[in-house]
């Protein structure tokens, strides 16, 4: 079994920074992409940013240069850095891994979800 926790979300004024974590547990062999996405109530699920087991990474255009993804391979744990924040950035965000567990299975995971709210 596999699980991803996240954990940082909360209430930040517009301009504001959080720093968003997820840490991937369980009967783990190897991780290949991780990533975060994150959507807003009334709308669809979207790509926040990508990062390969590698360190290459994809961001949407509108976190480019104010979100940086990063991760801790021995850790299973992928970070996001979220700087001046902006009030269109409220959303639940989710984290995302590409698994292959230590029984051969390869799958993708999603965690539970924490919510952000920017807002004065």
């Amino acid at each position: 079994q596999v699980q991803l926790v996240e954990s940082g979300g909360g209430l930040v004024q517009p301009g504001g920074s959080l720093r968003l974590s997820c840490v991937a547990s369980g009967s783990i062999f190897s991780i290949n992409a991780m990533g975060w996405y994150r959507q807003a109530p009334g709308k669809q699920r979207e790509l926040v940013a990508t990062i390969s087991s590698g360190g290459s990474t994809n961001y949407a255009d509108s976190v480019k240069g104010r979100f940086t993804i990063s991760r801790v391979n021995v850790k299973n744990t992928v970070y996001l850095q979220m700087n001046s924040l902006k009030p269109e950035d409220t959303a639940v965000y989710y984290c995302n891994a590409d698994i292959r567990t230590r029984y051969g299975l390869g799958a993708n995971y999603w965690g539970q979800g924490t919510q952000v709210t920017v807002s004065s």
